[in-house]
């Protein structure tokens, strides 16, 4: 494993693009790979592959592409393992899959920045809901017995939160004029 790391003087240059791109990259990752761990692991890997190969960035280049093609190569040498989960298609649809991504990328951006905004207009109940079950990642169960909730009525509050938030998001996009 090399130890390389790049000059002093692009640090901040390398930590300053990696923090401005690395959502972008984080759901990159994601679309890839569907399984939130596999693809966490993936994009540190990733990290740690463009931290010790930044000398050979070119400042003024393409940083969000270079990225890409970093966390592509990681997910490729992922889906060689042979502990990795079973992926749902082949490399070939990969390809095709991430180059896709990359044309939507202006869209995907809108729809999260929309869904946080709707999220933030959610009452509190329903935003710790939404949070103990998608960003936490707690099962539907633990959510119920946290809020002292029967198991179906979480399940029930979740998909009305839900298409609450898709009516929001889809009014939001109306709005500014793009599709659903």
């Amino acid at each position: 494993m090399p130890s390389h790391i790049p000059s002093p003087d692009r640090t901040e240059e390398f930590l300053c693009l990696l923090t401005e791109h690395e959502p972008r990259l984080a759901r990159y990752a994601t679309l890839l790979i569907p399984h939130l761990q596999d693809s966490d692991e993936v994009l540190q890997e990733a990290k740690l592959v463009m931290w010790r190969s930044f000398d050979r960035f070119e400042t003024g280049t393409d940083f969000g592409a270079w990225a890409r093609k970093v966390v592509f190569h990681q997910v490729l040498k992922f889906r060689r393992r042979p502990s990795r989960r079973l992926q749902p298609f082949p490399e070939e649809t990969l390809e095709l899959l991430a180059s896709e991504i990359v044309g939507l990328e202006k869209e995907l951006d809108y729809r999260q920045t929309a869904l946080a905004v709707c999220i933030a207009k959610l009452p509190d109940d329903h935003r710790r809901m939404i949070s103990l079950r998608y960003f936490d990642e707690n099962p539907i169960e633990q959510i119920a017995t946290q809020l002292g909730r029967k198991t179906d009525a979480v399940y029930q509050s979740l998909s009305r939160i839900r298409r609450s938030l898709h009516r929001c998001i889809s009014d939001a996009i109306q709005v500014q004029g793009r599709s659903v």
